[in-house]
């Protein structure tokens, strides 16, 4: 093999290796010669055979980011008779300084051929800028986010976690501040999930242009921005969160999809004052982002130590516990309130109550549990259980008709129409006897999720109830889109119905709408005959209240 002449090795190696963009070569140190199989010309894209005749030639056309010296880079170790294996990656710029890079994937073994050093070497090269490009890529992905160029959420926190580390070592201060982009649904909703992405990265040019040397920023999560900022005490976070709230809010962002008007939210913890390692930093930083959050737009909130909301946290663990024990333990018990025909007084239907069995032996109501359940997020598993009892009472008295309570976030969950279903296919007459009671704030809070949950419920033969209906002032379009079978007049309205006239207006207009629509009324927390001498006289279906029955956990079937 030579530099100027193509020549070809009897098995036809050369010849295969340029099928494939590859090509072979021997370098022997006598003479630094550089001999090639297979068009090297063409692949590193040179017209000159002289410039990679020799090793020192060939070193020249390495780019600068490359060995000093590609021969050196490969004659590593000892040579103790079978030659020395090497491979290697480095680049090439054979048009000079400002020309391409080719990436270079070099594979051979080098001879000493019985003396310490090398004295010739034999491989093949070949350009791999596909898979450079695709390798540096997820070089940059494992450690930078991909839309915005910065820092992603576990490079960030690596550098949260040492800048803390420094800060207890060095006796210094730090903060953390997380940022986030007010109503950004709204923008992925108006104008697509890219725009959003735009949105945010230009957020982040506009941070960065306010940030100080040393200071650091990524991307924490969604449309959330983290900032580690060096050399700043807690009462600097105000002054450092204003630049950013300023850098956005002053002008708006203009992108290939739109321009729109952009505020965001600031909450910051300092480090490590208030907070001694990284899980409590986060935490802290993003109970402060919600408060700012809640506060309105373009705010900033700082952590501040509250012993009332420490001590208040620690017993919501405590009542969590206590609420899981008590369903791990099966203390849940059910109450049936009966609700009546208003003429007639006859039982039409019973109303499913929760009650808790307290470990001495007491008796906890829904009132008690219910609202410690939806504040603690177990709402959904009460009702799972709530139901279980229910189609078990259901099927074990076929006399049985019965109504539960669902929470919005089970409602809006797949798991509980999903148990009531593969029930119902067991036991088809269970879903005609069941009444399902949704609260009215609830189901006006996602029409169409409450829509899909309305019409499953229906396709299973059960009926749908709107519990507590006025306190949210639905409108009736959104009943009769609904298919809602029934409203339970909220209580709050019934209780001073007689001496009320101002109730009186409102629970008149509510039965003679639902009338309009077919739709079947019940008034909760009825005491007396006065009252139902009204409620009879509007048109009223149905009672429920301690003048017709209260709640009694004995169950009312033989």
């Amino acid at each position: 093999m030579n530099g100027s002449d193509q020549t070809e090795r009897p098995d036809g190696t050369a010849a295969i290796l340029s099928t494939i963009g590859e090509v072979a070569y021997r370098w022997t140190r006598e003479g630094d010669r550089l001999e090639w199989g297979g068009d090297a010309l063409a692949l590193f894209g040179i017209a000159s055979a002289e410039a990679i005749a020799t090793g020192h030639a060939f070193d020249t056309l390495l780019d600068d980011a490359s060995p000093l010296a590609r021969h050196d880079s490969l004659l590593i170790g000892a040579d103790h008779g079978g030659g020395v294996p090497y491979q290697i990656e480095y680049a090439l710029r054979p048009s000079g300084p400002r020309g391409p890079v080719l990436w270079i994937e070099d594979t051979g073994r080098w001879y000493a051929d019985g003396g310490e050093t090398a004295r010739r070497a034999e491989g093949v090269m070949r350009v791999i800028n596909e898979r450079h490009a695709r390798e540096q890529r997820l070089a940059f992905l494992s450690g930078y986010d991909d839309v915005t160029g910065l820092y992603n959420r576990s490079a960030l926190l690596d550098i949260l976690d040492q800048t803390i580390c420094d800060a207890k070592e060095r006796d210094v201060n730090a903060a953390f501040l997380l940022v986030a982009i007010d109503d950004f649904r709204l923008i992925n909703d108006a104008y697509g999930y890219r725009a959003g992405d735009r949105v945010l990265a230009a957020v982040a040019r506009r941070i960065r242009g306010r940030l100080r040397d040393g200071d650091i920023m990524g991307r924490f999560s969604g449309h959330k921005l983290g900032l580690v900022l060096m050399g700043c005490d807690e009462n600097e976070m105000a002054f450092a969160a204003e630049r950013f709230l300023a850098a956005v809010r002053d002008d708006v962002v203009a992108t290939a999809d739109g321009t729109v008007s952009i505020t965001i939210s600031v909450g910051g913890v300092a480090v490590p004052h208030d907070a001694g390692n990284r899980e409590e930093a986060m935490e802290r930083v993003q109970e402060s982002l919600g408060v700012a959050r809640d506060s309105g737009r373009g705010r900033f909130v700082g952590y501040s130590p509250s012993p009332e909301r420490d001590a208040q946290r620690q017993t919501n663990i405590t009542l969590s516990q206590q609420l899981i024990g008590a369903l791990s333990e099966q203390r849940l018990r059910l109450a049936f309130q009966p609700v009546v025909d208003i003429h007639s007084r006859e039982t039409v239907f019973h109303e499913s109550l929760l009650r808790l069995a307290q470990p001495d032996g007491s008796i906890a109501s829904a009132g008690q549990i219910v609202p410690l359940a939806e504040r603690l997020g177990l709402s959904r598993l009460f009702d799972l259980a709530v139901l279980d009892r229910v189609l078990e009472t259901l099927a074990r008295h076929p006399d049985a008709r019965l109504s539960l309570n669902v929470a919005p976030e089970t409602a809006a969950g797949a798991d509980w129409l999903a148990k009531f279903a593969k029930t119902v296919s067991q036991r088809p007459d269970i879903g005609s006897r069941l009444i399902v009671e949704i609260t009215e704030t609830s189901a006006i809070r996602n029409l169409d999720e409450t829509a899909y949950f309305v019409s499953t419920v229906h396709d299973l033969g059960a009926r749908l109830a709107i519990d507590d209906f006025g306190a949210g002032f639905t409108s009736f379009r959104n009943l009769r889109a609904l298919r809602i079978d029934m409203v339970k007049i909220d209580g709050s309205f019934i209780a001073t119905l007689p001496t009320s006239p101002d109730d009186q207006i409102f629970v008149r207009r509510l039965v003679e709408l639902a009338q309009d629509l077919g739709i079947e009324t019940v008034a909760e927390w009825v005491q007396d005959e006065e009252t139902v001498a009204l409620l009879s006289s509007w048109g009223v279906n149905r009672i429920q209240g301690h003048l017709s029955g209260a709640a009694t956990l004995s169950p009312p079937w033989k």
